[in-house]
């Protein structure tokens, strides 16, 4: 361990006698771990946003069915194209053939506009729900209350706005017990929703959960309802669905050979369409970005054979002085490592600093993992060991006697 550090310091010594040259070496490193960094950091606070969205949305202890499965192509749509509308009997079908359900939420969402007063929002997003809607972890109250299961099965005019739509409408007065229209249909707000942020520069907190009953009112009895199932268990996630299915398919008389005529999602589901679909982008984009950590070992490689060549004569009386081989490949590619190394913790320190940067500029966001920053050190310290490798043999070939020859 001490021969590695005494070799380090003097690795540390030539380089600073090489300022300049030692920078330019490295840039190519320092721009690449730079790029690396900050894409990565990027990815993982983009990845880690969007997870959290769609658990918001979607929640981890249920699943979700729809009148459509998952569709990748035009072929795919064509054979689920006639399936039935989700409806009401639906609902009342899982629940009364699943005995592993506990709750199942019918809903349906639009676009309205929402007024106080002189204040108004447009575009902004309504959800109608059953009386099941209070068993799920995506539905809470900040502050006032949820909305009582009397009050939704009566489509009582009563709603639970979203943070911002709070704050827009009503500033620093309080919403609870006020009166808002929505669509120009008078609701009392009794719950304000505890605040989610923002994905991609997109509220996740502009919204109004109504009763089911009063959205059909709004916006017509036929606008499209998905069902959201909640197990007793969620480690019996899997068997709920499958008796989610059965009631499905009875209810729907389908023979034992029809396809399903529904589509059921988990959050699972979403976040690995999200994954198949992102993940080659991802990976292309850091390949890409890595092309140029091997420019820099090139780069590096290059140097060191100069190095090599500068430093013949103290080679050779290294090795006279009793010097082994491996001492003289030791002492060389600890400079090349060093040197590698350095500008991958420029580089890492840079892109870190890029990365929170966008972030607190822009809607993208961005998270610098522990592990980014060990990978950046560590992809760079295996280039410089690499690249390093044969300008190191060169030195430990070098016969002592024609390298003091040498001028």
């Amino acid at each position: 361990m001490n021969k590695f550090f005494e070799s380090a310091l003097i690795a540390l010594s030539a380089i600073w006698a090489a300022k300049l040259r030692s920078f330019m070496t490295v840039l190519g490193n320092i721009v690449a771990v730079t790029s690396i960094i900050a894409v990565v950091s990027m990815i993982q606070g983009l990845n880690a946003s969007v997870k959290q969205a769609i658990l918001n949305q979607a929640g981890a202890d249920s699943f979700n069915i729809q009148q459509f499965p998952i569709t990748r192509s035009d072929e795919e749509f064509e054979k689920v194209r006639t399936n039935p509308r989700i409806t009401m009997l639906d609902a009342r079908a899982i629940r009364r053939y699943s005995s592993l359900v506990t709750a199942v939420m019918a809903s349906s969402g639009s676009q309205g506009r929402f007024t106080y007063r002189d204040k108004s929002i447009d575009q902004t997003r309504i959800e109608g729900v059953t009386g099941d809607f209070a068993n799920f972890s995506m539905f809470d109250a900040e502050r006032g209350r949820l909305m009582s299961p009397t009050e939704v099965d009566t489509a009582r005019p009563v709603a639970i706005i979203g943070w911002q739509t709070a704050d827009r409408l009503f500033g620093d007065l309080d919403p609870l017990e006020k009166i808002i229209q929505i669509e120009g249909v008078h609701f009392k707000v009794v719950g304000v929703s505890a605040k989610k942020g923002a994905l991609l520069g997109q509220s996740q907190d502009e919204f109004a959960i109504i009763p089911l009953g009063q959205f059909q009112i709004l916006f017509g009895s036929r606008r499209q309802l998905s069902l959201t199932v909640k197990p007793r268990d969620v480690a019996q996630i899997n068997q709920a669905m499958d008796e989610a299915i059965i009631a499905l398919r009875t209810s729907r008389r389908l023979k034992p050979k029809q396809p399903d005529n529904f589509g059921l999602f988990t959050s699972d589901t979403i976040l690995g369409i999200y994954s198949s679909a992102t993940n080659g982008i991802f990976a292309v984009l850091v390949g890409v970005v890595g092309l140029s950590l091997v420019v820099g070992g090139i780069v590096i490689m290059n140097i060191m054979l100069m190095v090599v060549t500068e430093r013949t004569r103290e080679i050779g009386l290294r090795k006279a002085l009793g010097a082994r081989r491996s001492d003289i490949m030791a002492q060389m590619l600890t400079e090349s490592v060093v040197l590698s190394v350095l500008g991958g913790a420029i580089g890492t320190l840079l892109g870190s600093l890029i990365a929170v940067t966008i972030a607190g500029f822009t809607p993208i966001p961005a998270a610098v993992e522990a592990w980014s920053i060990a990978l950046g050190i560590g992809i760079t310290a295996a280039v410089g060991l690499f690249f390093g490798l044969y300008p190191a043999m060169q030195a430990a070939r070098l016969d002592p006697i024609e390298a003091l020859r040498r001028e």
